[in-house]
């Protein structure tokens, strides 16, 4: 396959470069990462969309390099689903376009899918539950046993309080960014990757913008008045028909998930795990995760 072209996207606070694979007249896959990875963790599956039909377009989340950090500051996860609106709109929305998000990805692709006139036909979201699933906390279905994965999460999420420390988190890249891909896709070799990672977040102001995800969702500080509508839907069920793909082997966060996840998802959706894939299926296993997406979304 072609390697992919570059577009560039201005937005009010930030430049965002994507990765651009298959016809420019085709519906549009926008493919959101997470972390610790990059635009490039699409480049396996993207082959398999693009045959499929589909024109795949991967942003460099803000704050990765090459695109910019945000002058505003924000990290918000409202500020995230503007920025994928504003790629959407910058390579030509068709009415026929799907989302498919993955980690931190998949949290701003929750908030797209929850939008009453999200642009999106259907969204696949990936590794990490929509918040919705355990919302309300006190009538989620089998409280008890979904209360009983709390002390091994709250181990395997170590980072996220690590990371709201001053200073010092600030230091940690080099055994961080490694330490999480052994921890989440083992035996995954993810030399290729990790290199990738530290080219995009490896300098200190990118590296502070990945952190500012955590940070300003833990802290639940207010986003910037432009992002303040978009950002009150990542908490919300998706409406739209959604495919949600977990690894059976991931070390972030337990596969069982999915069974409180499917009820949370509207009509026509599906919840599915992979089998021998991680925290990073789209890397571990893309044919099988590519043909489940393409299963789901349909040929273009």
């Amino acid at each position: 396959m072609a390697e992919p072209s570059l577009i560039d996207v201005d937005a009010p606070e930030v430049r965002l470069r994507a990765l651009v694979w298959g016809p420019q007249d085709a519906p549009i896959a926008l493919c959101l990462h997470g972390f610790p990875d990059t635009a490039h963790g699409w480049r396996k599956v993207a082959p398999v969309l693009v045959d499929a039909g589909w024109r795949v377009v991967a942003p460099f989340m803000r704050g990765y390099a090459p695109s910019s950090v945000a002058a505003d500051g924000s990290y918000h996860v409202g500020a995230l689903m503007d920025d994928a609106l504003r790629v959407l709109d910058a390579v030509g929305a068709t009415g026929r376009d799907v989302l498919i998000g993955h980690d931190w990805g998949a949290i701003a692709g929750a908030g797209l899918a929850a939008m009453p006139d999200s642009p999106f036909r259907k969204a696949v979201i990936m590794s990490v539950p929509p918040s919705a699933s355990f919302r309300p906390l006190g009538r989620v279905p089998d409280g008890l046993r979904l209360a009983a994965q709390l002390p091994r999460q709250l181990m395997r999420s170590w980072y996220i309080m690590y990371f709201q420390l001053p200073g010092l988190p600030d230091r940690s890249a080099d055994w961080v960014v490694p330490r999480l891909w052994r921890q989440w896709s083992p035996g995954y070799d993810a030399t290729e990757d990790v290199a990738h990672v530290f080219e995009a977040i490896g300098a200190p102001q990118n590296w502070r913008a990945a952190l500012g995800y955590y940070r300003a969702t833990v802290r639940n500080s207010k986003p910037p008045a432009r992002y303040r509508e978009l950002h009150q839907h990542w908490l919300e069920a998706p409406h739209l028909p959604t495919l949600y793909l977990h690894g059976l082997d991931d070390g972030c966060a337990s596969a069982d998930y999915i069974r409180w996840v499917e009820p949370a998802l509207p009509e026509g959706s599906r919840a599915l795990g992979v089998a021998r894939a991680g925290h990073f299926l789209q890397l571990e296993q893309p044919d099988a995760v590519g043909g489940h997406i393409v299963d789901f979304i349909g040929r273009a």
